[in-house]
């Protein structure tokens, strides 16, 4: 079966979905991503000699205060209260990489996908954006929504669809 594409209007113009008829329940997106930023930006960030600051604590903040503008940001995404927002690293050593996970919650008639990846994009590029000054070879990689829970559509486990 195609998917439908309810973005859209009859004539071909975009819309904000009409969730009213949808009934409120609980959400839950996890989503994310990784930036590879090579052994020297990698030591500084560990041991804090970054000189715009503590890197993982801004970008955290960061990501939290993405997930809360989202509707701002992306075009024809609903507005929600959000219940829970937070964002985690994970320092690999061996790969001189950073894992972020961004995990949203809410109550309401949409999910909180689009939440989950905007917070975990905009926590990979402020650790992009004070690091930069050291290199500019970093790269933002493997962005993507690992689980959602709740609403008509159900649950997600990425890699269970397979």
């Amino acid at each position: 079966m195609a998917a439908q594409f309810n973005h859209f209007d009859s004539a071909g113009n975009a819309v904000m979905v009409d969730v009213s008829g949808k009934d409120v329940t609980s959400r839950r997106a996890c989503a994310e991503g990784k930036i590879l930023v090579g052994p020297e930006i990698f030591a500084r960030i560990k041991q804090g000699q970054i000189g715009k600051g503590d890197v993982l604590g801004t970008a955290r903040i960061a990501g939290i205060m993405a997930t809360k503008r989202t509707g701002d940001l992306i075009p024809l995404c609903h507005p929600l209260m959000l219940e829970k927002a937070s964002v985690d690293f994970e320092l690999n050593e061996e790969e001189y990489s950073i894992k972020a996970t961004c995990i949203v919650k809410t109550s309401g008639r949409t999910g909180v996908e689009m939440e989950a990846l905007t917070g975990v994009s905009t926590a990979l590029l402020t650790i992009y954006d004070m690091c930069k000054a050291v290199s500019k070879t970093m790269e933002i990689t493997q962005v993507h929504l690992l689980s959602k829970s709740g609403g008509k559509s159900g649950d997600y486990l990425r890699g269970a669809e397979e």
